[in-house]
């Protein structure tokens, strides 16, 4: 999402003939734009600006904007205790980005721009054109999130849940495939919770795959509690709905759900696990864990790696609880740092072990596979199965922005390596 919101801010700041630069010592204007989620974002960003500070030491000093989560959740403190920045803009204000650096350049003022307005910011944000032109593309339906599990920031820094109507993202779809795009990853915090009118998630989907050129659709990232039997049959019906499911559990013990706050049980997460396999075998999944959440003994930590065995997930996110300030777990007793780390290694290699098994089942197949780019001035060309799989090729033909069946060779952890099947463009493989 801080990718999609950074392009748009781009879009933005073009009316005000500001253009993007790769060479920092070129900036008029350097923006951060900030995650909250993890533990240390504030002193990244410190360490972000001194590197400014450093390299505009004997020149003329850029404007310093500070957007995002880090900007919403500790922006009156970033501008005390860093002269440097010149305003902190939260991500529900960035709409205001023009108006502040002009602010900015006329009166030489400090700015701290953290309201929710995330209804005006998609209302001014309509009406300026998405100029991405990526393959695959992100595109935002959804902020905030109504959950409040008690490890997280989010529902403090975005806010609460807004849908964006359906209109105005398949305007915007539209306008990404006018430019290129063969992929949109639909983005929320609660993606799931999706609802506009009378419109939810498999609705926007079914409209989304009516769009003639895109050729692909994913979404992330969802909760198990918003996951509905609509949304079940979309995945079996849509045929532009690629078959990997980013379903984020947390942890394999329904006492650490409880305590997280989570609202679902194991055992509701696996009935969802187990009716879409039943109705669509070739579906995978993938997921996000925190380890050692507080109170979790040895037997929740069991639970957690054997639901990593159970459901094989064919990727996996996992971190130690990192307590966010502000959130109601900042506060209870952490494990002790020593167990916490045992315990993410074993859990990380039971991971890796099942995602190495998957891999090199995937050798000698046939996947379908969405060309993105290529190494410059080179036949190198990099794409994305349908699982979101790193694919790696060479061909004399320009790959660039077409599917094409291959033959998977060889592989590694993260990439597999094939060639271009020249008699047979159509196979699937549905490993």
């Amino acid at each position: 999402m801080n990718e999609y919101d950074s392009k748009r801010i781009l879009d933005l700041s073009k009316k005000i003939n500001y253009i993007s630069t790769k060479n920092i010592n070129e900036a008029d204007c350097y923006i951060l734009n900030t995650c909250h989620i993890r533990e240390k974002a504030t002193d990244k960003v410190y360490h972000e600006v001194g590197r400014v500070k450093k390299e505009f030491r004997n020149k003329k000093k850029p404007i310093v904007l500070i957007v995002g989560c880090v900007a919403q959740a500790e922006g009156e403190v970033l501008l005390k205790k860093e002269k440097y920045i010149n305003a902190v803009v939260g991500p529900q204000s960035y709409h205001e980005i023009n108006k502040i650096i002009i602010d900015i350049e006329t009166k030489n003022t400090k700015v701290n721009s953290t309201e929710f307005e995330v209804i005006k910011k998609f209302d001014q944000l309509n009406v300026v054109k998405n100029t991405n032109n990526k393959i695959s593309s992100f595109l935002t339906i959804q902020e905030g999130c109504d959950k409040f599990c008690k490890f997280c920031v989010v529902p403090y820094t975005r806010g609460p849940e807004y849908s964006r109507s359906s209109s105005e993202i398949l305007s915007e779809a539209k306008q990404l495939v006018d430019n290129g795009s063969k992929e949109i990853v639909l983005l929320g915090q609660n993606v799931s919770a999706y609802k506009s009118k009378n419109q939810r998630l498999s609705d926007l989907l079914y409209s989304l795959s009516q769009i003639k050129s895109l050729e692909r659709i994913r979404y992330t990232t969802s909760h198990p509690k918003d996951f509905t039997e609509d949304l079940v049959q979309a995945h079996v019906e849509c045929k532009k709905l690629m078959p990997l499911l980013h379903l984020p559990v947390q942890s394999g013990s329904t006492k650490i759900l409880r305590n997280m706050n989570r609202n679902h049980t194991i055992e509701e997460y696996l009935k969802i696990i187990k009716t879409l396999k039943e109705k669509k075998p070739s579906i995978k999944f993938s997921s996000d864990f925190i380890i050692a959440y507080p109170g979790e003994t040895k037997d929740d930590f069991k639970k957690t790696v054997s639901l990593m065995e159970k459901v094989k997930f064919i990727n996996s996110y996992s971190f130690i609880f990192s307590a966010r300030p502000g959130t109601p777990a900042a506060n209870l007793k952490k494990i002790d740092d020593k167990i916490a780390r045992e315990r993410l290694r074993i859990f990380q290699l039971s991971a890796t072990e099942i995602k190495k098994k998957y891999r090199k089942e995937l050798v000698n197949s046939n996947a379908n596979v969405l060309f993105e780019n290529n190494a410059k001035n080179s036949n190198r060309y990099f794409g994305r199965d349908e699982y979101f799989n790193s694919v790696i090729v060479n061909s004399n033909e320009n790959l660039i922005g077409k599917i094409r069946s291959v033959k998977i060779n060889s592989c590694n952890q993260n990439t597999l390596f094939g060639e271009v099947n020249l008699e047979d463009t159509k196979k699937v493989y549905a490993a």
